[in-house]
């Protein structure tokens, strides 16, 4: 391990436990209303917005009437986007004369977009026009992540509010998020990036003369502003097929700490958010806790893995095949653990070619969920599930109803929580068997053996958590698995926010009771143990035989000199 990157990593986490903090104060007084410095700037825009929708900010919604909205609001987008897709031959901004793309593929690419996943079974510069990528693409990562913070701020009401119905509206929690939140921080960033040498531009593909004599063509295009939001709504889309693997994404050391800090930074400042809005800073700094401990435990076993050696090549050290070669190992491996804790997607390595406990880790984060912090909102509500379970096991264990911030947490709520923790969980182990079942599962594999199952598992686990990245191994542009990940994307997302929804309007309804000496504390070392625990058992518990047949054996198998 380099002393330089050992320094790079210990600025990384403290700039995030630094920043974190400023940015939640900052979104929790742009959703609580209150002035910021950007308000005289942006608040006739955010009027103007509610004019031309026909919005009322003042009327507020019961949880079904919020989940009505998120529902439609997203199949809207899903429709829209999917004609897009299937017209842009005739659409403006394609000066590569880009085909339409076929039915199935633009749906999968539809819900992905929609769902904050951005799988990508298609190469964008050789796929999707410019007008797709900006008028699809870009435009979703902003309304997807709104969504997601916009139910989180629905669940942070329902927990704070006491004897009411009301969740706030979501037209004005997704208008907020979009204009105080997104759009800010992604300018900003998508500046730096093109200063950088990120592309930005709307000309067409250059062409360049190789030293042999032959023409190559360079794509070009509009890169740096979907790149930043890819990036701070936890999307994950990129520009290029390559993503963040791509100099023209990603060119500089400097970028790849941003890009690898950006898609961070949002996710875990709302749990600050989240710790103002229910009036307990000292639990969201235990959950925070969670999380980060969740986030540097699998980056060094990571690490650690990528940094042993392999006899399968030699023991040749570093490990680069797969890797971000001009940034180094560890760059790769805080990238791959970074983006599946969220759920963003973006990679600059191939996780497909990690050692096989390293690239057990990325898959790990995504079968605990995208908690560590997860995508913007939607971890946190996801990580806010086990706070539910751990709260309700913990009053059985001493005999009475538990409670959490003053609410009675009875077998309604527990049950919902369940769903949304499990749910998940079913269709990445139903999917995965289904597939590793039927012929045209199979057809897309890349390896066999123990290798070949993890890049299944990987599919339907990043698909079912929304998280979007892929092992890398999976040829995943079929009928099969267009539909079959589409369907996991779309039920990952709008069940667990049914199940969310459902809980939020149960408590908003109940009494806030004080609290006794029989009450389980939320805001101590005992609690963070107890939760941490709890989702680590969970997820062993659920997926461990599935990691012993895939990367646990391949990793028995590599030492002894055999690979897949």
């Amino acid at each position: 391990m380099k002393t330089n990157d050992i320094v790079q990593v210990l600025v990384f986490f403290i700039l995030l436990i630094g920043l974190a903090p400023l940015l939640g104060r900052y979104m929790a007084r742009v959703f609580t209303g209150e002035s910021t410095l950007l308000s005289k700037l942006l608040a006739p825009l955010e009027k103007a917005v509610y004019r031309s929708g026909g919005i009322q900010p003042n009327e507020e919604m019961s949880w079904k009437q919020y989940f009505l909205a998120v529902l439609i609001f997203n199949l809207v987008g899903i429709a829209s986007f999917w004609g897009i897709m299937m017209t842009q031959a005739w659409l403006p901004l394609n000066p590569m004369k880009m085909g339409n793309v076929p039915w199935d593929l633009a749906l999968n690419t539809a819900i992905s977009f929609i769902t904050n996943t951005n799988w990508q079974a298609y190469s964008g510069e050789n796929t999707l026009s410019y007008f797709t990528q900006m008028a699809g693409l870009t435009v979703h990562n902003f309304l997807s992540a709104a969504t997601g913070i916009a139910v989180l701020l629905a669940l942070a009401r329902g927990m704070r509010r006491a004897t009411v119905q009301k969740l706030g509206n979501f037209w004005v929690d997704v208008t907020r998020s979009t204009i105080y939140v997104l759009l800010p921080l992604a300018l900003c960033m998508a500046v730096v990036l093109a200063g950088q040498g990120v592309t930005q531009t709307l000309s067409a593909y250059a062409e360049a003369q190789t030293l042999e004599g032959a023409k190559q063509v360079i794509p070009l295009g509009p890169t740096a502003s979907q790149v930043a939001i890819k990036q701070l709504g936890t999307n994950g889309g990129g520009f290029f097929g390559q993503n963040s693997a791509h100099p023209f994404e990603n060119p500089t050391p400097l970028t790849n700490f941003i890009e690898v800090f950006g898609l961070l930074i949002v996710a875990a400042s709302l749990v600050f958010t989240f710790g103002l809005m229910i009036g307990d800073r000292r639990h969201a700094w235990c959950i925070f806790s969670v999380m980060l401990i969740l986030l540097a435990g699998s980056f060094a076993v990571a690490w650690w893995a990528e940094s042993q050696p392999n006899p399968v090549t030699a023991n040749v050290l570093p490990q680069l095949e797969g890797k971000e070669m001009r940034f180094g190992v560890m760059n790769s491996v805080l990238f791959a653990t970074a983006t599946t804790g969220t759920s963003c997607g973006a990679v600059n390595s191939m996780h497909d070619s990690f050692m096989p406990i390293a690239g057990m880790m990325p898959l790990w984060n995504l079968m605990l969920g995208c908690i560590v912090f997860g995508g913007v909102g939607a971890g946190l509500y996801g990580m806010l599930m086990h706070v539910l379970i751990v709260v309700f096991i913990a009053g059985l264990m001493v005999g009475r109803t538990p409670e959490y911030l003053g609410k009675k947490i009875q077998a309604w709520e527990a049950a919902w929580a369940i769903v949304a923790i499990l749910l998940p969980n079913i269709l990445i182990l139903v999917g995965s068997a289904i597939a590793v079942s039927v012929p045209a599962g199979l057809a897309g594999l890349g390896n066999s053996g123990p290798h070949g199952l993890s890049e299944i598992l990987y599919g339907y686990s990043s698909c079912a958590a929304n998280n979007g990245s892929a092992f890398a191994g999976l040829s995943a542009n079929s009928v099969f698995f267009n539909l079959s990940l589409g369907a996991a994307m779309f039920i990952g997302r709008f069940g667990c926010i049914f199940a969310v929804l459902a809980i939020a309007g149960s408590l908003a309804v109940k009494k806030t009771v004080p609290a006794s000496p029989g009450t389980f504390p939320t805001d101590g070392l005992t609690f963070t143990l107890v939760l941490l625990g709890i989702i680590l058992i969970v997820g062993a518990l659920t997926f461990f035989p599935a990691l012993c047949l895939g990367p646990i054996v391949e990793h028995g198998l590599m030492v002894s000199g055999r690979a897949f």
